[in-house]
């Protein structure tokens, strides 16, 4: 359901009016199919007013951030630098706290005279429309058509006039009073409260009737017939209160953060949001949605190019436990290779006493003390001599099978270490130059190809870096690129080196002062270096630690892997809040 409610809607014209009435158009762009993007020059500055009919995130604000324009423009936009180029904005409008906004324009036709235009925005999720109205109410043509095969309720095509969706059978917050709302609820003891308010007050969105309960100390979906009286004294006077603010706007702006440290966006409103941990407070609205929805899109955007990058880290994982299985099942049918080889001396030995075309013979292992004796198979169609070659012919290929099968094991297991580290660290990925740097990392590595450079995409990051409670310096790499170059370029050899034991994880780096290293400082950073692994989520986890000048590269190890010696192991819990409490440096 959409944040973008009517109360939203009254608070975006309030202030887009304020801001833009009597501003000029000045240029009209179209970078996706379903928005538009206008620049404006009002009270001396120009401004850019972003307009979508996204069915996802339909919406109508000022916006800072700008994005690459086709290189042809699409029919609707030069129809719109036709009639809007140029002109003045009047008036903007909406009505009764519908999710509707009306840009009035005043322009010069192209007989010199002066003409009124209207640009209508409905804001209602898969509904929503961009709409060009002449000022008899006809459309010139909107960002989508619908027919009557698609609609029969209501056309939106040229030349059609222009009539507002059909009315909700809702209370207008004008004419809201509380009391009267709960009466005559008997037909409606079933149904939760939420879900009332939301069905009977026009402009409310689900985030708004849940903080009208969260307000009120009622659970939203606590069904009508269960609430006390209390409880419906509470929400009347949580309603009042709430109305009271929206008619006189006495707006809040506020974004809820779901995580304020990867700027992962949750919901927004023009009144204050009280039921969530992480809300934070703005003076324009237009603002709070700028910051929204091009958070949200980076978030989106950071979640299709992780998606893309692990999609080929995880065939590549898949294939070496294929690789894996099958290395297993050589050296498990290889490991008789002995028993061949005894077969062939045993033939060898009695050479003289196996009858021609025998097909089995049963002779004495002298290699064994206990005197045994063995059965060997044979191919009556050769002789014995043959068939002891035969034997060590398979002894030799079984051999060569497995100590292949053994090397390509070692060397499989190795790169399904790396690519879980590479894995993992993706998974920390907070912003679009980390991931480019893994993915440039599985370029060289092979396991991309390389794409056209962009030099955006050159910044390089660094590694985290925090303080800890004794004031040395931490450093956490981010990915096995910025591991070696941390462990093997930029750590002193005193330094101390810390990593989880047979986990996959970050380099994490000490550096080390004057004196020897503080078991707080050594704990908190065994910590970091917990948190920043797989074992994030663990208890007890094992991470080893010594002198940077005891970890080594072996020679065409892949990037992050060492081995290290004269180590100790220190036990430890990682938590989000032991994190926290660390002062991180920039």
């Amino acid at each position: 359901m959409l944040p973008f409610d009517g109360v939203v809607v009254k608070n975006m014209v309030e202030e887009l009016s304020r801001i833009l009435i009597g501003g000029r158009i000045d240029k009209i762009y179209q970078p996706e199919y379903d928005e538009i993007l206008i620049n404006i020059r009002a009270q001396g500055k120009n401004l850019k007013l972003v307009i979508s009919a996204n069915a996802s995130y339909p919406r109508i604000h000022l916006t800072e951030y700008t994005k690459e324009n086709p290189s042809n423009p699409p029919v609707f936009c030069m129809l719109l630098r036709k009639h809007l180029a140029g002109g003045k904005i009047t008036e903007i409008s909406f009505h009764d706290f519908e999710r509707i906004v009306v840009l009035h324009i005043d322009n010069i036709g192209e007989l010199g005279d002066l003409t009124q235009k209207k640009l209508v925005v409905e804001i209602m999720g898969k509904h929503s429309n961009i709409i060009l109205l002449n000022q008899e109410d006809k459309i010139i043509d909107s960002i989508k058509h619908i027919d009557k095969d698609i609609s029969s309720v209501r056309e939106i095509m040229p030349a059609r006039l222009y009539s507002l969706p059909p009315a909700q059978d809702k209370i207008s917050p004008k004419e809201l009073d509380a009391e009267s709302l709960f009466k005559n609820t008997e037909d409606k003891l079933s149904i939760r409260i939420s879900k009332f308010l939301l069905s009977n007050i026009k402009g409310f969105s689900p985030l708004l009737c849940n903080e009208v309960c969260f307000r009120s100390g009622v659970e939203p979906d606590t069904l009508i017939k269960n609430l006390s009286d209390k409880d419906i004294n509470n929400l009347k006077i949580t309603i009042n209160n709430m109305v009271r603010d929206i008619i006189n706007s006495n707006f809040t702006p506020c974004i809820v953060w779901r995580d304020p440290d990867i700027l992962k966006p949750l919901d927004f409103h023009c009144m204050k949001i009280t039921q969530y941990r992480h809300v934070e407070l703005f003076d324009s609205i237009n603002d709070v949605l700028d910051i929204f929805y091009s958070s949200k899109d980076n978030v989106e955007r950071l979640t299709q190019k992780k998606a893309s990058i692990l999609k080929v880290i995880n065939n590549n994982i898949e294939r070496c436990n294929k690789k894996i299985t099958i290395y297993q099942d050589i050296m498990r049918e290889s490991a008789q290779r002995d028993k061949y080889k005894l077969f062939g001396e045993l033939i060898i030995s009695n050479i003289y006493n196996i009858p021609k075309n025998a097909e089995k013979v049963t002779l004495l292992n002298y290699y064994s003390s206990d005197n045994e004796y063995v059965e060997i198979p044979l191919d009556n169609n050769i002789s014995p001599q043959d068939n002891a070659q035969k034997y060590f012919k398979k002894y030799i290929k079984c051999k060569t099978a497995y100590s292949h099968a053994k090397e390509q094991l070692k060397e499989t297991y190795r790169e399904l270490e790396y690519l879980e580290s590479v894995s993992h660290n993706l998974e920390n990925c907070k912003n679009l130059s980390d991931i480019e740097e893994i993915r440039q990392e599985l370029v060289l590595a092979g396991y991309l190809e390389e794409k056209r450079k962009n030099k955006k995409e050159n910044i390089k990051s660094t590694p985290l870096k925090y303080k800890s409670s004794d004031g040395l310096t931490i450093y956490v790499g981010k990915n096995n690129v910025q591991n070696d170059t941390l462990t093997l370029k930029t750590a002193s050899s005193n330094d101390i080196w810390l990593h989880t034991k047979n986990i996959p994880g970050s380099h994490v780096i000490i550096k080390k002062e004057k004196g020897d290293i503080p078991e707080s400082t050594l704990e908190e950073a065994a910590i970091l270096a917990a948190y920043y692994s797989k074992a994030k989520m663990s208890s007890n986890v094992e991470v080893d630690y010594t002198t940077v000048k005891n970890v080594k590269k072996p020679k065409g190890a892949k990037p992050g892997m060492v081995t290290y010696v004269n180590y100790k192991t220190i036990f430890v819990t990682p938590s989000e809040e032991l994190v926290n409490k660390l002062q991180k440096i920039n």
